[in-house]
């Protein structure tokens, strides 16, 4: 980059050779005499060679006489230079130290400022922690405060509330437990939450027996609105498998142990065909009240209907398989190629 900044003299125009090949970045003498032995003679070349250098020599001279004074007061100036330059040292060093101090100071305040609010984040996390132990006991005491005064109200009054009413304040304490359970969770771990848990069970374990009596209660009285709000109030809680469950083992299973006997079917020529016609008449007499407010029967209104709920994959279809299975294992025992074949495989409900 210097080397093209630099000009160099103009010589006559005789010279066998261009003066701007010497700044080049990839000049070579070899191929510099070779490309102009291409044009003249040696000699020629060396008498060139010789002008030039005389001219170089009187222009350099030119350039130091231009610039002598500058080069003389430039050598007077740096005169006590190394005293200028030794008092300076003093006071850079200070500022050096203080700099050095200042960014000390600095790294100290960060240190400070990150440890406080790592404090300050425990700190947070520490008070969620008991916010949510809070809650947890609020509706603790909530919940068994909605169950006390249940409990005298029916105590007092033989009559008590009405079916509807009771679903209605399951429904309630089922959002409250809701908020309970997700909170206990979270607080999970937390010494305090040991001590609350017998009363969470105790909780857990009223509403459970509630909503099952209210459940069949319902059923028994052929009220829709309490097996709605009581089915409401197992979907709040997320226990519509437990519901299920309570259908089977209450409602389907004994019918199911009534209706499939392998001496009654094994007594009647057509004991099989009438075993599963009754079998067919367990839904629509028996479960229509739950598949019109699941929204699994035609006449359901879709604004009541309660969702999440297949009473007849989950309650009905796995008694029939058990009491099948149980009750008459020959059925399909193979060996009897002429009742095996029988068989007939049952219609859709």
């Amino acid at each position: 980059m210097e080397r093209s900044r630099m000009s160099l003299p103009t010589g006559p125009d005789t010279l066998c050779f261009d003066k701007d090949e010497f700044m080049k970045e990839d000049f070579d003498v070899d191929h510099f005499v070779s490309d102009c032995r291409k044009r003249v003679q040696l000699e020629e070349l060396r008498d060139d060679l010789e002008l030039y250098y005389k001219l170089l020599k009187t222009a350099m001279v030119e350039l130091i006489n231009k610039d002598y004074a500058d080069f003389v007061n430039l050598s007077t100036n740096l005169v006590g230079m190394d005293k200028v330059l030794n008092q300076l040292s003093v006071p850079l060093g200070q500022l050096r130290e203080e700099v050095l101090s200042l960014r000390s100071s600095v790294s100290e305040g960060i240190r400070a400022v990150d440890e406080r609010m790592s404090k300050q984040e425990d700190i947070r996390g520490k008070k969620m922690c008991v916010l949510r132990l809070i809650q947890v006991i609020r509706s603790v005491e909530k919940i068994e405060k909605i169950l006390n005064s249940q409990s005298s109200k029916e105590t007092s009054a033989l009559e008590g509330h009405s079916p509807l009413l009771t679903g209605q304040i399951l429904e309630r304490i089922a959002t409250e437990f809701n908020q309970l359970q997700f909170h206990a969770v979270q607080s999970k771990g937390m010494p305090l939450l040991d001590k609350v848990r017998p009363r969470i069970a105790g909780i857990t374990a009223m509403l459970q027996q509630s909503l099952e009596g209210l459940l069949l209660e319902g059923l028994q009285t052929v009220d829709v609105d309490i097996v709605r709000h009581c089915l409401r109030t197992y979907a709040t809680i997320d226990k519509t498998r437990d519901a299920e469950a309570l259908v089977g083992q209450v409602l389907v299973k004994p019918y199911m142990d009534q209706v499939i006997i392998e001496q009654v079917v094994e007594s009647h020529p057509n004991g099989l065909q009438i075993m599963y016609n009754k079998l067919l008449e367990f839904v629509p007499h028996h479960c229509r009240l739950l598949r019109e407010v699941t929204g699994g029967a035609i006449s359901s209104e879709k604004g009541n209907t309660v969702p999440g709920y297949d009473f007849l994959v989950n309650s009905v279809w796995p008694e029939i398989v058990r009491g099948l299975e149980e009750n008459l294992p020959s059925l399909f025992n193979p060996g009897d190629p002429n009742a095996f074949h029988e068989v007939p495989v049952p219609p859709s409900f």
